[in-house]
Parts: structure tokens; C-alpha cells; sequence
């Protein structure tokens, strides 16, 4: 009975353990696709932007000029470490809490559900923080602005929204023993049901 109640405990905290590490995974790699992709690939923004137009009194630096750039690079430098410290702390806690069979935790829907979750967590944050509230920056300035931004927190919202779907449609995982545990639980009960 004792052995029941254990495995049922279990069940239901494995995909709590995983929702942590996956979240703050998420955030992360968020940051990063935002940061590599609309700050250096496209170069549609950097951190400070939209300082002449802001909320809040940043100074403005010009990233049409040399000087101006090389402070919107600093920003977005600072904001890659934030994101960097993000998936290092989500990968030691995943670490620490998955104790055996590490590598079937990254086939783990749970898991990946966790992360979108945690990615759209980035944008919605970001975007109501950065672009509408302090106003510092937008994903694409111009006089289509208000267009893109919403677009950015509708892309956080179905990334929250696929990530729920993701993560509460996966199998459990118990962190203590994989995806293995179950097999291994089944195998040792028709031994000792064969020895008895």
C-alpha cells in the first residue's frame, strides 16, 4: 500500500517538477530568439531604440550613428547575459531535479510544453513592459508600429496557449526514474509474482 501511495505521489509532482526549469527555460531561449533574431539578423530594434519617444527618460542613443550603436549593443549585450544566467539556472535546476535517465527528459512533452509556456511568458512580459509601458523600444518602428507589437503579444499568447496544450496532454515524467521507471516497476512485479 505504502509502495501505491509512493508511486501515485510521484505521478502527480513529476510534471511540477519539471514546470520550473522548463519555464525559466523558455524565458531564456525566448529572450535569445528575440535578441538574435529582431536585434542582429533583422536589426529591426535594439534595447534602447525607441529612447527618444519613451516613458521614462532613458537617454536617447541614435543606433544610426556609430556611438549610438555601440550603446544599443552594450544594452542588448546586458540583456544576452540575463537571458544566457536564464538558461544556465533552468538547465541546473532540470539537472537537479532529473536524477536518472536524463536524456528522456528532453523527449518529455511536459517538458517542451513548460518551455513554449515559458518563451511566451518572455514575449507577453516583454512586450507590455518594453513596448507599451516604458516604451524604450518596439519590434519594428515606423508607422506601423502598434501593428508589430501586437503581433508580438498575440505570438506570446498562442505560445502560452500551445505551450498549456503541450505540457497538460504529455505523459508524466517522473523525474526520480525517466520514462523508464514504469517498465522497471512492471518487470520487478512479474519476477517476484514468478518466484512466489
Amino acid at each position: 500500500m505504502a509502495s501505491t501511495t509512493g508511486t501515485a505521489l510521484a505521478a502527480t509532482a513529476a510534471p511540477n517538477a519539471l514546470r520550473l526549469p522548463g519555464i525559466i527555460l523558455g524565458v531564456g531561449l525566448g529572450g535569445f530568439v528575440d535578441g538574435i533574431l529582431l536585434h542582429q539578423l533583422l536589426q529591426w530594434h535594439h534595447m534602447l531604440t525607441s529612447t527618444d519617444q519613451d516613458r521614462v527618460g532613458v537617454k536617447y542613443y541614435d543606433p544610426n550613428t556609430v556611438s549610438g550603436l555601440e550603446m544599443n549593443t552594450v544594452w542588448d549585450g546586458v540583456f544576452h547575459a540575463v537571458c544566457w544566467v536564464a538558461v544556465l539556472l533552468g538547465l541546473a535546476i532540470l539537472y537537479a531535479r532529473v536524477t536518472h535517465n536524463r536524456r528522456a527528459v528532453w523527449t518529455s512533452a511536459k517538458l517542451w510544453g513548460w518551455i513554449l509556456g515559458g518563451w511566451g511568458i518572455f514575449n507577453v512580459v516583454e512586450g507590455i513592459l518594453d513596448h507599451q509601458v516604458l516604451g524604450i523600444h518596439h519590434v519594428h518602428g515606423g508607422p506601423h508600429q502598434a501593428w508589430w507589437d501586437t503581433g508580438f503579444l498575440v505570438l506570446g499568447a498562442l505560445l502560452l496557449i500551445g505551450g498549456h496544450l503541450l505540457q497538460r496532454g504529455g505523459r508524466p515524467f517522473d523525474p526520480e526514474a525517466g520514462h523508464a521507471a514504469p517498465r522497471t516497476a512492471e518487470r520487478t512485479a512479474g519476477r517476484t509474482e514468478g518466484h512466489a
